[in-house]
């Protein structure tokens, strides 16, 4: 844990730069799928509750297409790639997150692999929003247009031999057998991680080493 907490303190120390007198900030956690985004993203909201300081994580994974729609494009074995995503509502969302209005927002449950509408909630008072994704410091468009939006920007950089073992184990843990784990990795997950890595726009912070779950 001695790692992760000398990384939330330096993410936390930058946020407290970025707010100056803001009625609100807007920090994007990026990385490759499995790099430790939502491990730093939790920890670092519950830092900012102790402090007394209103804070939200958005991920941006509420923003899947559901599977019938990628089934009929033909997209269904690339989800979790950047055309797999309602980018343009995404982004839509993040331009209402930076203007300080209350938002609802869709959330991804993993287990059931399906978006919930209405499932989040951001109210005006929300001092920092933490939006945590794998495409928003991503040079291709729309994503790319995010870039201005942010006011601290951070990434996590995990080699990918570690990325990819993690990338397995999260099928596993899904009770999926150790076959099926591997190939749906290696036949898209791990192709994603490479796109991100491959077309990253550079971040305030880049934070090296292995995440701890």
């Amino acid at each position: 844990m001695q790692d992760l907490t000398a990384k939330v303190n330096l993410v936390l120390d930058a946020i407290d730069s970025a707010r100056g007198n803001s009625d609100r900030i807007l920090v994007a956690i990026t990385g490759a799928p499995a790099s430790g985004k939502s491990t730093l993203s939790a920890e670092v909201l519950r830092r900012l509750r102790l402090k007394k300081i209103d804070s939200e994580v958005v991920p941006m994974d509420g923003f899947h297409l559901d599977n019938r729609i990628l089934d009929a494009r033909g997209l269904l074995p690339r989800k979790g790639a950047p055309e797999t995503f309602d980018s343009h509502g995404f982004c839509h969302l993040i331009r209402r997150l930076k203007a300080g209005e209350d938002i609802i927002y869709p959330v991804f449950d993993r287990p059931r692999d399906i978006a919930i509408a209405g499932a989040g909630y951001v109210s005006a008072d929300t001092r920092v929003v933490i939006v945590e994704g794998n495409y928003l410091m991503f040079d291709e468009s729309p994503w790319s247009d995010l870039a201005p939006l942010w006011d601290l920007t951070i990434r996590w950089d995990v080699p990918m031999p570690e990325l990819r073992a993690r990338l397995i184990q999260r099928w596993l843990s899904l009770n999926h057998s150790a076959t099926n784990a591997l190939r749906r990795a290696e036949s898209n997950d791990i192709p994603n991680a490479q796109r991100v890595i491959d077309h990253a726009l550079p971040c305030n912070i880049t934070l090296s080493g292995l995440p701890e779950k």
